[in-house]
């Protein structure tokens, strides 16, 4: 698919704010992350049996 053939007024354009980079190696909310690491271990992840 050409770039003239992609129908940009359907979809949307979004820009990077390259300041947020400040975030990436911390931990916003301690609280939910443990939790939910705890959910994954009891539970785990979903199984794919369908393809995509």
């Amino acid at each position: 698919m050409n770039t003239e053939e992609i129908n940009t007024k359907k979809k949307p354009i979004v820009l990077i704010d390259k300041s947020l980079d400040f975030f990436n190696d911390k931990v916003l909310f301690p609280k939910k992350v443990e939790k939910a690491n705890e959910m994954l271990r009891k539970t785990g992840l979903p199984g794919m049996s369908k393809a995509l």
